[in-house]
């Protein structure tokens, strides 16, 4: 191990008697020359360790492949070093994308998660979820909830760890506190292109008013419209596929009513309202412009290439994650939304540019 000084018959222990069992905290101290103690300092960070101790510490935890137990470490310092996922189980993008940023940042910074699902009636389900993963020894929770009837049996419940829920637009309990992406402001850049190119008719294919991410990507086209001296127009509310997205612009087109521009409250709406209009011979960007919301993988192979708003999940996760754990330690943590980007391709043109033909 080269530039560490590593006691000579702490290397021959190390390379003469290969362990063949699972290592522990006791072995780290013995091959490194140092006490119990010393590891256990190195472990949780603490600053009393000289450099050189550390290291050597180090190298021996990663040559003998030690790893810490949780359940002890959490009993030595009354910390816990385990966080509780509530999902309602949908199989949409940005739930599904939440929990994977979830897991995979919470794993990086050294805590394991327990993740549970919960269905209808959330007045019970929601309940014993909390109730299970706090009895598991999680120091925190933090719940994805998308469904405004969720969220509700969320706020009545009660749980002895801190509790954050990631909800779009929606207010901090005394009891739950939240944390999400600025989606309004995300629907407000999407409208807010359109209008940049000189269109006023400007319509939106709505998600589902049960869920929060539809009511404030809603909001946010009302209010970028109202901004601009415009009136709110066409607005249809669906429930994110491509299917309702594709049999409600094929009956624009049949009433002859298809508009200027389109704001589609997600990626998968907009590739349905696409299909219905290239089947009728409605070209976009040339006939009509559309934005989409998500920037789901593959938007930009889309035909054409969609402009969206892109959703970065792994900030997200990160910055809920690094909230949840300030609660867990009693410390104060920015929760300054996460503001989303928008994506300009191929899907939207300037007014002035559509085809009289």
């Amino acid at each position: 191990m080269p530039g560490i000084a590593v006691p000579r018959e702490a290397n021959e222990r190390l390379s003469n008697a290969p362990l063949r069992r699972k290592p522990t905290i006791n072995d780290v101290a013995g091959i490194a020359g140092v006490s119990f103690g010393t590891v256990s300092r190195v472990l949780n960070d603490a600053p009393d360790v000289s450099a050189a101790t550390r290291q050597r510490v180090l190298q021996v935890i990663k040559d003998i492949g030690y790893r810490r137990n949780r359940a002890a470490t959490a009993l030595v310092t009354s910390r816990s070093t385990s966080i509780g996922i509530l999902s309602d189980g949908s199989p949409r993008f940005g739930p599904v994308g939440t929990l994977m940023a979830l897991e995979n940042i919470a794993r990086k910074k050294g805590y394991a998660t327990t993740v549970v699902s919960v269905e209808q009636p959330y007045e019970e389900s929601v309940q014993a979820a909390l109730d299970a993963l706090d009895d598991t020894g999680v120091g925190g929770i933090i719940v994805i909830a998308p469904v405004v009837d969720m969220a509700a049996a969320v706020w009545n419940a009660s749980c002895r760890v801190p509790v954050e829920m990631i909800a779009a637009g929606a207010s901090s309990t005394p009891n739950v506190f939240t944390y999400s992406e600025n989606q309004e402001l995300g629907a407000r850049l999407a409208t807010q292109h359109l209008i940049d190119l000189g269109h006023t008719d400007i319509a939106h294919f709505a998600g589902s008013m049960d869920w929060f991410d539809g009511r404030v990507r809603k909001r946010g086209w009302e209010a970028a419209l109202r901004d601009a001296g415009l009136t709110p127009g066409l607005c249809l509310e669906g429930d994110w596929s491509p299917r309702w997205a594709y049999e409600t612009a094929l009956q624009l087109v049949r009433e002859q009513k298809v508009p200027q521009s389109i704001f589609a409250a997600s990626d998968h709406t907009a590739l349905g309202l696409i299909r219905a209009f290239a089947e009728n011979g409605i070209r976009v960007p040339d006939d009509v412009s559309v934005v989409g919301f998500d920037d789901i993988e593959g938007s930009d192979f889309f035909l054409p290439p969609l402009t969206t708003v892109r959703q970065d999940f792994t900030a997200l996760a990160l910055m809920s994650t690094e909230v949840l754990i300030g609660a867990m330690e009693g410390r104060e943590v920015d929760r300054t939304p996460i503001a989303p980007a928008l994506i300009v391709r191929n899907s939207t043109a300037s007014a002035t540019s559509r085809s009289t033909a």
